[in-house]
């Protein structure tokens, strides 16, 4: 059971993996920088003189009850920052790495067994026996 989860994760999709989840976690916060202090105050000046930028509340005394679309628009414009990102820096590198190394992969000689290699001493010394009189 030990071997199999060993295999699992020296297998190399575990620490691919890990390694994007470092990334993607140091990446949000530049993404989150950025939604923060220019994607929302461009947002909130659209959305007009209004303190709540883009949104409105339903009671008007009740600060818990504002929709917020602002936020709504800076949440789906960092998802699509961070998913074209781990694409482009990500995903196509690695597909055209693995494209390239099955171009460079040809079938090399086979490896005989130890079976195949006594078989065939077997063979060769019959035929020395046969031949010699």
């Amino acid at each position: 059971m030990l071997k199999g989860f060993k295999d699992f994760l020296m297998r190399g999709n575990v620490i691919d993996l890990a390694v994007a989840v470092i990334i993607g976690t140091a990446f949000t916060a530049i993404v989150k920088a950025i939604a923060d202090y220019l994607i929302n105050p461009l947002i909130a000046a659209i959305g007009g003189a209004n303190v709540n930028g883009f949104g409105f509340r339903l009671v008007g005394s009740n600060p818990k009850t504002l929709i917020d679309f602002g936020a709504i628009i800076t949440a789906a414009i960092n998802f699509v920052i961070i998913a074209g990102v781990v694409y482009f820096v990500i995903v196509m590198p690695m597909k055209k790495l693995q494209e390239r190394r099955k171009r460079g992969e040809e079938p090399g000689p086979s490896q005989s067994t130890d079976v195949e290699l006594l078989a065939e001493i077997r063979d060769l010394l019959r035929d020395q026996q046969s031949r010699t009189p």
